[in-house]
């Protein structure tokens, strides 16, 4: 047997490992992916040995940032939209700020790197 597919398939049984898990704890699904990727990556040896298993683990890594922004509950989004939409407004537009001027003004960077910079830190 192949090593990429015995590490594709220890994956997979980590994977269907979280599912279980947060369906028992009532964690999301999401969280417990994450750390159980965590536990795999480090502590299992359990490294990305070909590209294409790095493009999945890539792949998975933006799919749970989405789902683990995606749980938010209807009713309360409704409730409190005016504050979450500003919040996050403002934890955008600011770093951004911060982040442009830094490399405008300080690293003295032209203005296209500088807002390049901007939109690139303050989405991190």
């Amino acid at each position: 047997m192949d090593h990429t597919w015995y590490v594709a398939m220890v994956w997979i049984g980590l994977a269907l490992l979280a599912s279980v898990v947060s369906m028992r704890t009532a964690i999301s699904v999401a969280l417990v992916e994450i750390c159980v990727g965590v536990i795999g990556g480090n502590y299992l040896g359990l490294d990305p040995s070909t590209e294409w298993i790095s493009f999945l683990a890539g792949l998975g890594a933006i799919l749970l940032t989405f789902l683990a922004g995606a749980e938010i509950e209807p009713e309360i989004l409704r409730k409190y939209g005016k504050e979450s939409i500003s919040i996050g407004f403002l934890s955008f537009l600011l770093p951004f700020l911060a982040a442009m001027a830094y490399a405008y003004y300080i690293a003295n960077w032209s203005w296209d790197a500088a807002m390049i910079c901007g939109i690139d830190l303050s989405t991190t």
